[in-house]
């Protein structure tokens, strides 16, 4: 079973991926009249499962609507003992180690992971856990917030795999990393 870990996520042209609280409606700076999924839907039928952090998991319950995967959803958080009771149907609740989170996961059978959520990207990124960047840059600074990259302790290559751009502005590039064998 081929294992992937998959980051897919949009970010300012200054690298963050909220703003200054937690602020996502820069998201929809660019008119989206024909509610183009940016890739999305081929992206939800190329993984088994989604992993994200207590705040990405937060701020989707918070959204209007019906709930947005149809993948069973991991939430990754040392703070919460339980999910919200009308979560529970929706997502299980995991804590640990990236290593430890992804062995729990691969022994349920899930193999390739949408991974979501500032602290969830970093922490893989520094295990060296993510195997491909799919981001989308959306031509807005927000001159503060949250970036989407940290710290890392090794350098770490990816090779630029395609680039396509949405409503005309929007710019989505695919990495995938470069793995010594």
């Amino acid at each position: 079973m081929l294992k992937k870990n998959i980051v897919f996520v949009a970010q300012s042209l200054d690298g963050y991926i909220a703003g200054p609280d937690g602020a996502l409606d820069w998201l929809h700076a660019i008119p989206n009249p024909t509610q183009e999924d940016m890739g999305f839907l081929a992206l939800m039928d190329e993984v088994d499962a989604v992993v994200m952090g207590r705040t990405t998991f937060e701020t989707v319950c918070g959204f209007d609507g019906p709930w947005p995967y149809q993948k069973p959803v991991y939430v990754l958080s040392s703070s919460l003992s339980a999910l919200p009771a009308k979560a529970k149907e929706h997502a299980s609740l995991l804590s640990g180690s990236p290593v430890e989170v992804l062995a729990q996961i691969h022994a349920e059978g899930y193999h390739a992971l949408y991974m979501d959520g500032g602290r969830t990207v970093q922490d893989f990124l520094r295990a060296d856990l993510i195997d491909e960047l799919r981001i989308t840059t959306i031509p807005v600074l927000l001159g503060g917030g949250f970036p989407l990259f940290g710290t890392l302790q090794q350098r770490m290559a990816f090779s630029h795999s395609r680039t396509k751009v949405y409503l005309g502005e929007v710019v989505q590039s695919h990495y995938v990393r470069n793995r010594i064998l």
